[in-house]
């Protein structure tokens, strides 16, 4: 597990980094990478929210940003699992463990692993920032220090409204992670365990399925696609392409130039929103779920 002063000496040496999520173990810690970065211009910082590399996510996005969904009103984000639903940290299972030790993974548990996913989907595909929050955070299994289950709903400059359940204790789901976006001509569906379909409603209309590398797929989508129409793409390739991204912009660099303008991957702001998030919610939730800006 990489450290943040590992991190701290990488960028100082000149040298590009690709991070997992969560950034940080807490909100200052991201900040002072985030102003480490702002003077070592020449790294490149990406950070691994894989999801946002699915060419439907991207399609999505790409929607979105051409108004075709017209002024978003609503931001809906779901990500139930239940592999948590006993303790399973006190068996042994690393990957439980660590999630569930505020020493290793900070503050947040569920809301952390998953919610931050959910959470920069979300702002990702909406193109919103969100400005406030008011959070109810539990841990349901006795004994467990940080959250299994969050409830989170979100007000987005602008307007928009947007709600948010993560939950590592909802038996039945394995990784239901799901976004949904509603505006004023018309909404967008999406879920990562069938995540080569995008479903899109013009409002009055009928719902359209558009596929990955089928009849209304777009170019954003396009760039992104790695297999034919109808073969599975998904998980690993999110994360290649994410990878692959980094790739673009770490040559351009090299050669002196900027990448292409369609390179887009995850990197030291969107870390910090989801630091920013992840403490508004565990303030929120301490104090009943009062907003809470983030």
């Amino acid at each position: 597990q990489v450290t943040e002063a590992a991190y701290i000496g990488f960028i100082e040496h000149g040298i590009h980094v690709i991070c997992d999520k969560p950034l940080a173990l807490s909100l200052r810690e991201a900040k002072a990478l985030e102003k480490l970065l702002a003077r070592k211009k020449n790294v490149i910082f990406a950070l691994t929210h894989n999801y946002s590399g699915y060419p439907m996510i991207r399609q999505a996005k790409a929607m979105v940003a051409a108004g075709e969904l017209g002024e978003i009103r609503v931001v809906q984000g779901e990500y139930p699992q239940d592999w948590l639903t006993t303790a399973l940290e006190k068996t042994g299972q690393k990957q439980a463990a660590w999630r569930t030790d505020p020493k290793r993974s900070g503050a947040g548990g569920c809301i952390g692993d998953i919610g931050t996913h959910t959470y920069q989907l979300m702002c990702e595909v909406s193109g919103l920032k969100a400005e406030e929050l008011s959070a109810d955070l539990t841990s349901f299994v006795k004994g467990r220090v940080l959250d299994d289950n969050a409830n989170v709903m979100l007000r987005f400059k602008g307007g928009a409204k947007g709600m948010l359940w993560a939950s590592q204790v909802a038996p039945g789901n394995e990784n239901g992670l799901k976004i949904r976006v509603y505006g004023t001509k018309g909404g967008l569906e999406w879920k990562q365990e069938d995540p080569n379909q995008l479903w899109y409603t013009p409002y009055g209309e009928p719902k359209r399925l558009i596929t990955r590398g089928g009849a209304g797929s777009n170019a954003a989508a396009g760039r992104v696609t790695r297999v034919p129409p109808g073969h599975p793409e998904g998980y690993l390739e999110g994360f290649a392409n994410v990878y692959s991204e980094v790739a673009r912009a770490i040559k351009a660099r090299r050669l002196g130039r900027k990448p292409d303008k369609d390179v887009a991957f995850p990197g030291i702001s969107d870390g910090v929103d989801g630091m920013a998030f992840i403490e508004a919610c565990v303030k929120s939730s301490a104090k009943n779920g009062k907003w809470t800006k983030l």
